[in-house]
């Protein structure tokens, strides 16, 4: 495929593709194929002008040899990106609001009267319909002012206001859904997870293989604390699935052998082996989309609000109309009343601004899951940070491995590896990639793994009891001691390092030394926190007094919580609530799970434990902490937003509503610059927040 380059500026290239026509599915090709290659930072593809925008870092000359590689036929695009594509969708609501602005102004320019009106009176019928039959329900809605605007107009033979009233109504009625639709889509797409490991049962043995190769009939373990990946029937195992983000349902499913599974579910508790049934995703795809449609969790108060004071005003509008008609005698006046209503654009501008936040968010790697905790992060005074994996980094370091008994340091790893690969938490993936780099290989050596939250692994490995975890599951819960000789060398186990321990057959085997060092920008996002309107910011971790009284100190939080179980952590966060606070609860693992349920915003890191991401209301950018404080932004601008809505909502129309029965304007220019400004105030909702001084 041949490019023309249309415009050229370092760090910035726009092309255009040398063909007649670019298709959907091409645009969607070149779109994937750009975005994967590391040296282009970011590529839109506009099919329609067969134009392509793209950003780099590096040498021209690479980007030029990037775009003569491409070929459509060449390159292998996965099925989520066909399915998660909004292009179509795009084309399709831009191509009704084109056509719908030609057909009223070609029909204004060039249909014989006669004809016109016929079309307009036509047209009319489905709005007088739908508020006739809202009055027969016996409801007083939006729709009984818009079939009465419609209705009154044609009764005084004003068809060109009606013609007017209607074709506005049609172009909010699709702006409206467009936005809607993008919002969710979008939603959707960052809620849809892309799994790309999964282990497969092969012999009887586990085995760690891509999802690309797994087919129908595989047979797939799901450890606790993971995703499901695939839809399917449990072979073997038992376990309680949370199936929120699929079904709804609050509480974890109890799941036997023979149940079903989805896609794109957690498992909370247990293991199972799951038989694939269905591989493309596209069934998980549409039931999240289904979920958020149709979930009141998408709402927002304000959103609620408005929507109830645009159905409360109806009546009032109704009454203004009679009364300026018994007053003056006066239909024009009257109609100027019925012409102007505050309840359109409060059900138009209001939820459109919500969903442009939420979807202004997930260009900024924030995954909001509904409205309504956009405003309560707004509203916010406390917040509550985990330690491990969220204050620090997300990629804690094996600096040291002490052995306690008469084996090798690297035997010991191994072993540790082999029972740690299985579960999500940043210091089992630290000790994993510790393997990794010493070369040692850890094939399943062990039994059936038991995973207990907050506490750790046990197993069974060469007929040995193996167990690894926390000092007080260590020593206290399951009461290993430490080998005859070896105290001393306990005792001075380093202190600048977080510990993990391993033991076997009851006796202390070695201790892990992880350094988890305090994220660069840990200190400085808690003050902008704290600028930001968090009058109280608290650390919570199961580590120890000394850690952390250390990592406090250097983060600059308020307070402290040390050694605390994740049934104290939700126990802790139930505590401000009820002290009148409105709490926000930021973490990365299994153990903060019951915390981020029980808060006002549970906020979970990106690259933490699917089943924090999956009970997580928001979800932001593992890479920087700075992404709350962009979130408070946004969510107070949110707010700041919506105010000035309701105040340029009453505003324009009082002042319409004045103007009209007055005498000074008539119905006709009342009615449009009443919809005029209906759309432009929601158009203006559309804008993104952190990018308008004048949001």
């Amino acid at each position: 495929m041949k490019f023309k380059i249309l415009h050229d500026i370092k760090g910035r290239m726009r092309v255009r593709v040398v063909c007649e026509k670019m298709s959907l599915k091409e645009g969607d090709i070149l779109q994937y194929y750009l975005s994967a290659q590391p040296a282009i930072t970011t590529a839109k593809v506009y099919e329609r002008t067969k134009d392509a925008v793209i950003c780099y870092t590096g040498d021209r000359a690479d980007i030029i040899r990037i775009l003569r590689r491409f070929s459509c036929e060449k390159v292998s695009v996965p099925d989520h990106v066909w399915q998660n594509s909004g292009r179509g969708e795009n084309r399709k609501y831009w191509d009704q609001i084109v056509e719908k602005t030609l057909l009223h102004m070609g029909c204004r320019l060039f249909l014989p009267s006669p004809v016109r009106n016929l079309r307009i009176f036509c047209m009319s019928v489905k709005y007088i319909r739908q508020g006739v039959g809202a009055l027969l329900r016996g409801r007083t809605e939006v729709a009984v002012l818009d079939g009465a605007a419609v209705a009154v107009s044609l009764l005084r033979q004003d068809f060109k206001t009606a013609g007017s009233v209607m074709y506005l109504l049609g172009i909010g009625e699709v702006l409206e859904e467009w936005t809607h639709k993008k919002s969710v889509g979008n939603l959707a797409r960052s809620m849809a997870l892309q799994i790309s490991r999964v282990w497969l049962l092969e012999d009887g043995k586990e085995v760690l293989a891509g999802t690309d190769t797994v087919k129908k009939g595989d047979r797939v373990v799901i450890h606790m604390g993971n995703v499901i990946p695939f839809d399917g029937i449990v072979s073997a195992g038992s376990g309680a699935v949370n199936q929120a983000s699929m079904t709804g349902e609050p509480l974890p499913v109890p799941k036997e052998t023979g149940g079903y599974v989805y896609a794109g579910t957690v498992l909370e508790e247990g293991e199972l082996t799951v038989q694939v049934k269905e591989t493309s995703g596209s069934n998980k795809y549409e039931r999240i989309m289904r979920m958020i449609e149709e979930s009141e969790r998408l709402k927002s108060s304000v959103e609620g609000n408005a929507a109830r004071l645009a159905d409360r005003l109806v009546p009032y509008t109704l009454l203004g109309t009679a009364l300026t008609y018994l007053l003056t005698r006066n239909t024009t006046k009257a109609l100027a009343v019925l012409m102007v209503d505050f309840s359109c654009a409060l059900k138009l501008a209001i939820p459109i601004s919500v969903l442009s936040a939420i979807r202004e968010a997930g260009t900024l790697c924030i995954t909001v899951k509904g409205g309504k905790f956009l405003e309560k992060m707004a509203e916010a005074d406390t917040i509550l940070f985990d330690k491990t994996g969220t204050l620090t980094k997300a990629s804690p370091v094996v600096k040291e491995i002490m052995p306690f008994i008469q084996e090798s340091r690297e035997n010991l790893l191994r072993i540790a590896a082999c029972l740690e690969e299985h579960f999500p938490h940043s210091m089992a993936k630290a000790v994993v990639r510790a393997a990794q780099e010493h070369g040692i290989i850890h094939d399943e050596m062990h039994s059936r793994v038991e995973y207990i939250v907050a506490h750790g692994i046990s197993s069974m490995v060469g007929g040995c009891k193996v167990i690894i975890g926390s000092h007080h599951f260590v020593f206290e819960d399951e009461g290993c001691g430490v080998p005859e000789g070896m105290e001393e060398k306990f005792r001075g186990l380093p202190e600048e390092y977080s510990h993990l321990y391993m033991a076997i057959d009851g006796k202390l085997a070695a201790v892990i030394c992880i350094e988890d060092p305090l994220r660069e920008e840990a200190a400085e996002a808690v003050r902008r926190l704290r600028d930001a309107g968090f009058g109280r910011i608290v650390m919570l971790t199961g580590d120890s007094e000394r850690t952390a009284k250390a990592i406090a100190a250097k983060s600059g939080v308020d307070e402290y919580r040390a050694e605390v179980l994740p049934e104290d952590k939700a126990r802790f966060v139930e505590q401000e609530k009820a002290a009148g606070r409105r709490v926000i609860m930021v973490g990365d693992g299994i153990n903060d799970s019951p915390a981020l349920s029980a808060a006002d915003v549970g906020i979970a890191i990106s690259d933490g434990a699917q089943i924090a991401r999956e009970v997580a209301d928001i979800t932001i950018d593992a890479d920087s902490l700075s992404g709350l404080v962009t979130l408070k932004q946004l969510s107070v601008r949110l707010m700041e937003r919506v105010r000035k809505n309701y105040c340029c909502i009453i505003g324009v129309n009082s002042a319409l509503i004045l103007l009209g029965v007055g005498g000074v304007i008539q119905p006709t220019f009342s009615a449009l610059i009443h919809n005029i400004s209906t759309l432009a105030i929601s158009l203006n909702g559309m804008k993104n927040l952190l990018d308008s001084e004048n949001a």
